[in-house]
Order: C-alpha cells, then structure tokens, then sequence
C-alpha cells in the first residue's frame, strides 16, 4: 500500500505577481527541497511530481515552486531577471519552517536556484535537467552558473537532453545520467528501461545525496 501524501497550497505575493507554492510535508521533516519549474512546463512535470511523492517519506518536504506567470496563466516566462526576482521574494515562505532548504529546479527553474542560493543562504543546489546550452549549439554554455553556484550541486540529466548530455558538462560537474532520458525525462519505449525505473533513478539518486546535506 502506498502513502499518499497530503498537498497544501501557499499563495505567496512577490513584486511581478502571486506564486503559488505547493507544499508535500514530511511528518519529521529534516530540510526541505524547493523546485522551480522549466520555462515550457509548470510543476505538473513528471520528475518533479515524483521527487514530490517520494522523498516526504524520507523525511525531505517538497515544496514545488509555481512561477508568477504560471499563476497567472501566461504561455510565455519572462526574462531570467524577473524569474529571480520572484524566487527572492518567496524565499521567506520557504525558509518559514525553520529547516535547511535546499534551492532547485528543472530547466529554467535551475538556472534561478544556481543563480540566487548562494545569497539566499540555500543548503546546496539541485539541478534537474540543466539546460547546459540551447539545441544544437553547444558553443552558448551556461556552464558557468553551476560552477558559479557555490554550494553542493547535483544535476540529474537525461542521456538524450538536446540541451545537453551528460558526458558535455565540463570537468568538476558529474551529473547523475537517467538512462534513454530527453529533457522531460521522458524515455521512448523501446528503451531498455521504463518510465517508472526512470524515475527511480532520480528519486533515489536525489534521496541518497540529501541524506549528506
């Protein structure tokens, strides 16, 4: 039988409009773990949503981070500076628990954790399908905002991310590889490894590093 875990929901106001944080609690929470999401998705994202069903048991609570934009039902994200500006604003409500919290996200929302932990004063990073550097041009890396981060980071990739496969992060940046992983994490179905074993691999990949932080 497996444990279903209760979400709560947290309208937090910042300068370019509501957030809305979705809180996973762990009964005897030891940090929290806080996700934005990609620009092209919101925290419905399959990777997320697992991490958010997993590790409450393990005593991690989750809270998946939804942008203003999202809130407000917009197709498109602002620019990088605004999306920062709104992770500030709603740090306080993250930090409210009065545990370590741990700054991440996927894609876009990794981009913001590895640009503002260090100030906000985050345990460490989680980046989750980093976008190393647009489709098909390799030459336009943003390698320097993890190395720029400061603080512990994993980065879970997918084997197949046109934004960047695991093997062409630079040297000192190990990501874990999900196995026939694109972007979204999503694995064809001839692959040798299902989309549940997929996730596994984060879950438990993520699970493991936390228990360091």
């Amino acid at each position: 039988m497996t444990t279903k875990i209760a979400e709560t929901v947290q309208d937090v106001p910042t300068p370019t409009g509501d957030a809305r944080v979705h809180w996973y609690l762990a009964p005897d929470a030891r940090l929290v773990l806080a996700l934005g999401h990609g620009a092209g998705g919101g925290v419905e994202a399959r990777d997320l949503r697992a991490l958010a069903t997993a590790l409450p048991l393990d005593g991690v609570t989750v809270a998946l981070v939804e942008q203003p934009w999202r809130v407000a039902g917009k197709r498109v994200a602002p620019a990088p500076k605004a999306l920062d500006e709104a992770w500030r604003a709603l740090w306080p409500a993250l930090t409210a628990p009065g545990l370590p919290v741990v700054a991440g996200g996927r894609s876009a929302g990794a981009r913001v954790a590895c640009r503002t932990a260090a100030e906000l004063g985050a345990a460490a990073v989680l980046a989750l399908s980093f976008p190393l550097h647009p489709p098909g041009r390799p030459e336009k890396s943003r390698a320097d905002e993890l190395t720029g981060a400061g603080l512990p980071t994993l980065v879970v990739q997918g084997a197949r991310d046109p934004f960047g496969r695991p093997e062409e992060f630079p040297p000192g940046i190990e990501p874990v590889a999900v196995p026939a992983g694109d972007h979204g994490f999503a694995v064809p179905k001839k692959a040798d490894i299902t989309q549940m074993e997929a996730l596994a691999v984060i879950t438990d990949e993520v699970g493991m590093w936390l228990k360091a932080i």
